[in-house]
C-alpha cells in the first residue's frame, strides 16, 4: 500500500500528515496524546486501517510542527486540525478520534460541523476531572524530570493490559532512548492542554451520527467516560455506544474487530448496540 507523508502549511503553522487508501470517501484519523510523532509509524498505521482503504482515502494528522504555544488546549489542537483540513480542501469527512484525538474530534464537530459527516470516538471523554488528570500529571512530572524511559513505561502500562505491556516493555525502553528534550517539552504542553477540558454542555451541538467506542477496563479515562459522552449526544441522529470488556484504554490498537466495527458504522450497517 502506498503511503504519502506530507506537510500542510497555513498562515499560522505547519502540520505533518500521512495519506493512504484509494476510496471515494474521506476519513480523518486524529491520534491520541503521544510522546513522539506518529509519522514514523505511518506504514504501521496504514496497515492497521487497511480494511477501510478500499472505501476511504485516509488522512492521519499530527499536531502542529515546531515549538508549541505556551498554552495549547485541546480546543487549540482542534482549531489547528480544522484549519489544516480546510487548507487541504477536506470537508464533510468521516472522523475517527482516539483518546485526546477523540476530544479534538468532538470539538471540531461542535465548532465546524461542515467538516464532519460522521464521528467515531474511541476511548475518550467529554470532561477531565482533577482526579482523572492525576495520571496525566504523573506523566508530566516524569517528562519534566527528563525520565524518558520511565515516562514511556508508565504511559504504555496505563494504556495496555499487563500482558501486552510486558511483551512491549523492552521495545518501549529502546524507543525511549531516541526521545529528545524538545519532544519531552512538546509532550508536557500537549498533556497539560487536557487539564480542565469540559465540553459536556456542548455535546448537544453535535448533530452528525456518532459511534462511541470504549472499554470498561480503561485505566486512563475510565469506561464511564464513553457512556457519559453518549448520554450527552441529545441531538445526534443514530448515536450509538459499544463497550468492550477488555483490552484497556488502547482497545483501538488491540481489538481485532475494531476496524470492522468502524467500517460498518461508516457504511451505516450498524450503529452500536451498547454491548459486546
Amino acid at each position: 500500500m502506498s503511503v504519502q507523508i506530507g506537510t500542510v502549511k497555513t498562515d499560522r503553522f505547519s502540520m505533518d500528515y500521512c495519506k493512504f487508501g484509494s476510496g471515494d470517501g474521506t476519513l480523518v484519523v486524529l491520534p491520541g496524546l503521544s510522546v513522539q510523532s506518529v509519522m514514523p509509524l505511518a506504514e504501521a498505521i496504514a496497515n492497521a486501517f487497511k480494511l477501510l482503504t478500499d472505501d476511504f482515502t485516509v488522512y492521519v494528522f499530527d499536531r502542529r510542527k515546531g515549538e508549541l504555544p505556551g498554552t495549547y488546549r485541546v480546543s487549540d489542537m482542534a482549531e489547528d486540525t480544522a484549519e489544516a483540513m480546510d487548507k487541504l480542501g477536506i470537508k464533510d469527512a468521516d472522523i475517527f478520534g482516539a483518546s485526546q484525538g477523540g476530544m479534538m474530534a468532538m470539538e471540531i464537530a461542535i465548532g465546524h460541523p461542515e467538516l464532519v459527516s460522521r464521528l467515531v470516538i474511541g476511548s475518550s471523554s467529554a470532561a477531565i476531572s482533577d482526579d482523572v488528570f492525576k495520571t496525566f500529571d504523573e506523566w508530566i512530572t516524569l517528562a519534566k524530570e527528563g525520565r524518558a524511559a520511565d515516562l514511556y513505561l508508565a504511559f504504555s502500562r496505563a494504556l495496555y493490559p499487563e500482558e501486552v505491556y510486558e511483551s512491549m516493555k523492552e521495545a518501549y525502553t529502546e524507543a525511549a532512548k531516541t526521545v529528545t528534550q524538545a519532544e519531552l517539552k512538546r509532550f508536557i504542553t500537549m498533556a497539560e492542554g487536557i487539564k480542565g477540558f469540559d465540553i459536556t454542555a456542548d455535546l448537544n451541538k453535535i448533530t452528525c451520527p456518532v459511534l462511541v467506542i470504549g472499554s470498561r477496563a480503561d485505566r486512563v479515562l475510565g469506561g464511564e467516560a464513553s457512556e457519559k459522552i453518549t448520554e450527552g449526544l441529545k441531538n445526534s441522529p443514530d448515536a450509538g455506544l459499544y463497550m468492550y470488556d477488555g483490552y484497556g484504554h488502547a482497545v483501538y490498537d488491540l481489538a481485532p474487530d475494531y476496524p470492522e466495527r468502524m467500517l460498518n458504522f461508516f457504511k451505516k450497517e450498524v450503529t452500536g448496540d451498547g454491548s459486546n
